[in-house]
This record gives C-alpha cells, sequence and structure tokens, in this order.
C-alpha cells in the first residue's frame, strides 16, 4: 500500500521530561507520553476526570517580540487538527499554560 511499516521515532522537545515529572507530582493527574506529544488526564474538584491532549514545543520557538509561538514551528498536520479536533488540544511551550487549562494554580 506504500506506507511504510517502521515510523521514525518522534523528536522529544526539551522541556517535555520537566513537564511531565512536575504534572505527574500533582494530585489527580495522570501523564501518557508518546501521544503526540502528552495525553494528560485530570480529576479536578468537580469529580469529573476529563482528557487534554497537548502539543509541546520548545520555549525558543516562542517570539520574543509578541510571545506568541512562531507559525513556522507548527507543522500543517498539527494547525489542521488545531482547527479541525473536537475534543481539547492545545499547542503549548510551558508548564504554566497547561496549569491555567486545567484549573490548577
Amino acid at each position: 500500500d506504500g506506507v511504510s511499516k517502521w515510523r521514525r521515532a518522534a523528536k522529544v522537545d526539551k522541556n517535555q521530561g520537566q513537564i511531565v515529572k512536575a504534572l505527574r507530582k500533582i494530585r489527580g493527574v495522570t501523564v501518557q507520553t508518546g501521544m503526540d506529544d502528552i495525553l494528560v488526564g485530570y480529576t479536578g474538584a468537580d469529580g469529573i476526570p476529563k482528557t487534554y491532549w497537548y502539543e509541546l514545543k520548545e520555549p525558543e520557538k516562542v517570539s520574543k517580540k509578541t510571545g506568541e509561538l512562531l507559525e513556522s514551528a507548527i507543522k500543517p498536520s498539527q494547525i489542521k487538527l488545531r482547527d479541525t479536533w473536537k475534543g481539547h488540544y492545545s499547542i503549548v511551550w510551558s508548564l504554566d499554560q497547561i496549569l491555567a487549562e486545567l484549573g490548577i494554580k
């Protein structure tokens, strides 16, 4: 069918290990890696478990002028996913962004 059976391992962003380690220390949070980049499960004060899908980018890919992620850092497939996915999907570069979305102070 022309599709290779072998997929090259995805590049892991430098900040992923630190973010995953910090998230795993938070009560009510689970993290699964290898899912483009991480899936975060969180049961907050409301007791309802939710799943968050995060694409991690390195902070160096953020414009110093605007504070926003450079569009050139986002692959076309990630833009399509961001624009069409019906569940949660965010492209982030810091733990603080994730905590804010989870509602954790």
